[in-house]
């Protein structure tokens, strides 16, 4: 009897020294594979443009975050969790795309709703390249061949070693990013590396934070900066956020500074124009939703109010499947100018079909 409890022990205690060895190992090799990419980094500009922009002259951009082509109506997210208005809790249970088959559509329809738009730029966040979540879909590749008479650009915004969370279905290995598309000449491209939080175990599942910025000649002398970024989302407190604004703040106004225009397209995750309780759901607002106040933007600079601003959100809820009116939803998708530019925008109505996001387009002149 004591021989038989003597290995029972032995082998429960080998089982716990395996597991913690596995652990350590795991710990070790994610600490080992991460890394920050060095703020201002310069980028290549594939198939390169030699027309110059002109002052005076209506031109169109576009942003939309594509979502790596997981988010039609059935998808919710792991990371993501809320509250219906009577108390309920919800939680996403999808870490990966449900199909490869889906992660084509998506991305196809995605392409499709940009395309329609005939844009002169096209500012795109979480376009995967070879993820184990978008099943390695390329969709940086797609969108570059199916716009052959572009130049693009592409920063990498999240690049992980293979993550084992959540353990019933591991959202994996990812490479990801921001990809800029222009029918003008881009004279340099620039990745610059927002504030993210770097705390341990943190600092593995969140993105590589950034913005690109492209200078592109104008006809008299001045240059369009070109700005497509993607702001923190998951972020307790908004420090992050705010550190992120900082930045993004100083970049705008030395640039508005020198005479230059400034564009800034993309993602914010803040929401736009008092837009926080503008659209009817069955949730409360989720936690990370902070307001972007115009006070909050440096001086000579604002957002593109939308024409459909009310009608029309840009981001739904992903802590459940997508059915409208049922969903929170907010806009935290646009741009901002500086007020050397004339512009409009609208925010296009997909109703989610291909993302959780809507795109923007905006129409501006530059004076």
């Amino acid at each position: 009897m004591k021989h038989g409890l003597k290995v029972a022990l032995f082998l429960i205690g080998g089982i716990i020294l395996l597991v913690l060895l596995a652990v350590v190992g795991y710990v070790l090799y994610m600490q080992f594979n991460y890394y920050r990419i060095d703020d201002n980094s310069a980028l290549e500009i594939s198939n390169p443009s030699d027309e110059v922009l002109q002052s005076g002259v209506s031109y169109k951009a576009l942003t939309y975050n594509i979502g790596f082509g997981a988010y039609n109506h059935d998808f919710s997210f792991f990371m993501d969790s809320g509250t219906m208005l009577d108390g309920t809790e919800v939680q996403g249970t999808m870490s990966r795309a449900q199909s490869k088959d889906i992660v084509l559509t998506n991305t196809e329809g995605a392409l499709q709703v940009a395309q329609s738009q005939n844009a002169d730029f096209y500012l795109l966040q979480e376009v995967d390249t070879k993820s184990t979540r978008s099943f390695e879909i390329n969709q940086r590749s797609i969108f570059e061949q199916e716009n052959p008479d572009l130049s693009s650009i592409y920063a990498l915004n999240f690049h992980s070693a293979y993550m084992m969370y959540p353990l019933s279905e591991p959202h994996g290995s990812v490479i990801s990013g921001l990809l800029t598309m222009s029918r003008y000449k881009v004279s340099e491209a620039v990745r610059r590396s927002y504030p993210v939080d770097t705390s341990f175990l943190t600092k593995f599942f969140d993105l590589d934070r950034c913005f690109t910025l492209l200078r592109l000649p104008v006809d008299n002398g001045k240059e369009l900066v070109l700005i497509n970024s993607h702001m923190s989302a998951y972020d307790e407190g908004g420090t992050i956020r705010a550190q992120q604004l900082e930045l993004l703040n100083s970049v705008m106004a030395d640039e508005y500074a020198k005479g230059n225009y400034v564009i800034v397209g993309g993602d914010f995750n803040h929401a736009l124009c008092d837009t926080i309780s503008t659209f009817a759901s069955e949730q409360n607002v989720p936690s990370w939703v902070f307001p972007l106040e115009s006070s909050d933007i440096s001086e000579g600079l604002s957002v593109v109010r939308a024409e459909n601003l009310t009608e029309v959100p840009t981001c739904r809820s992903t802590d459940m499947p997508y059915e409208k009116g049922v969903n929170y939803s907010v806009v935290i998708d646009g741009f901002i100018v500086s007020d050397n530019v004339t512009a409009s925008a609208l925010n296009i109505d997909t109703d989610f079909e291909y993302s959780d996001h809507n795109p923007v387009l905006v129409t501006f002149t530059l004076n």
